[in-house]
């Protein structure tokens, strides 16, 4: 038998809920065991988090009695969905009442729901500065940002945990590219403004420290990242980890959402966001307060170098 209070984590393969699982079985003598939920228990991600100790279950955020059974028994549950994989704020949504209910059902003492800003308050539906998608600004965030009241209208015991920008996305088409002058040039559409990222691993190592600080941080926003750096900064750290330097190049918006790229409106859109809400959005990320949840919190630095190889552009 163990006294240990079990973890359910939905999207235990991916890149916030995966963090949180490492974290939790790389705390062997911490008061938590997990709860690894996936659709497919045969992936060899799964195997591996099974390998290494974790409990893998098989739910649906699409089947509300398979995410009931699987949150059964958990003292504690970490939610997430992932509004890339429909591209649909209606279907993210339906999935959001689903956890929510679920976590109602299963009796789950702390909820985590990983949510972002409504960006509406700073970017209205509706405007001619930037195109209205689905009825929202950046669907992404804002039905995030509805979905925290699925949760509080339930009354279901909830932490907010505000995530933001991660680096990996560096890895996805943002890192620097080689102009054909041989330079090498970072392009984001920031300005000069700070940009607020963290390592995605960070998410599930804060989300653990906010698990084991319970019933303190039921009912509260924690709103989280690693650092806050300008397009310079970003440039420069590139520049010291390739060796060479890194010009800083800002696009306007429009110029992004132009761009031959996938959801590019919806990116040019959320760019325009941490523009124009850099104040708010980067000011209610108190990084001290991180660092006293994930001691271990990564800075950009230490995240590229340990990225620099996957991300360095041909010579």
């Amino acid at each position: 038998m163990t006294d240990k209070k079990t973890i359910a984590v939905i999207g235990a393969t991916g890149a916030q809920g995966g963090g949180l699982v490492r974290a939790i079985l790389a705390d062997p003598a911490g008061p938590f065991t997990v709860r690894a939920i996936t659709r497919s228990a045969g992936t060899e991600r799964a195997r591996r988090l099974a390998e290494a100790g974790a409990e893998v279950v098989e739910a649906d955020l699409a089947d509300e009695a398979s995410l009931r059974k699987a949150f059964d028994g958990a003292h504690g549950a970490y939610v997430v969905t992932n509004f890339w994989e429909s591209g649909s704020a209606k279907v993210e949504l339906a999935q959001m009442a689903v956890a929510a209910a679920a976590a109602k059902d299963a009796d789950v003492h702390h909820v985590i729901w990983s949510t972002l800003e409504d960006t509406r308050g700073y970017l209205p539906v509706g405007s001619d500065r930037y195109p209205s998608l689905e009825g929202y600004t950046v669907p992404h965030f804002d039905a995030k940002a509805e979905g925290d009241a699925l949760f509080e209208q339930l009354g279901v015991p909830t932490t907010l945990l505000r995530t933001t920008f991660y680096w990996e996305s560096f890895a996805q088409g943002l890192a620097p590219t080689r102009g054909e002058d041989g330079r090498l040039v970072l392009t984001l559409a920031i300005g000069e403004r700070r940009l607020a990222g963290i390592a995605a691993e960070d998410i599930g190592r804060t989300a653990l420290g906010i698990f084991a600080r319970g019933e303190e941080y039921i009912g509260r926003t924690v709103s989280i990242a690693g650092e806050h750096l300008t397009g310079e900064q970003l440039a420069q750290a590139f520049a010291d980890a390739f060796g060479e330097p890194v010009d800083y190049r800002p696009l306007t918006h429009d110029q992004l959402r132009a761009l031959p790229i996938p959801a590019a409106a919806e990116i040019g859109n959320m760019f325009q966001f941490y523009y124009e809400a850099e104040k708010d959005f980067v000011g209610a990320r108190d990084l001290d307060v991180v660092r006293s949840l994930n001691p271990n919190l990564q800075t950009f630095r230490g995240w590229l170098d340990a990225h620099k190889e996957q991300l360095r552009p041909a010579a």
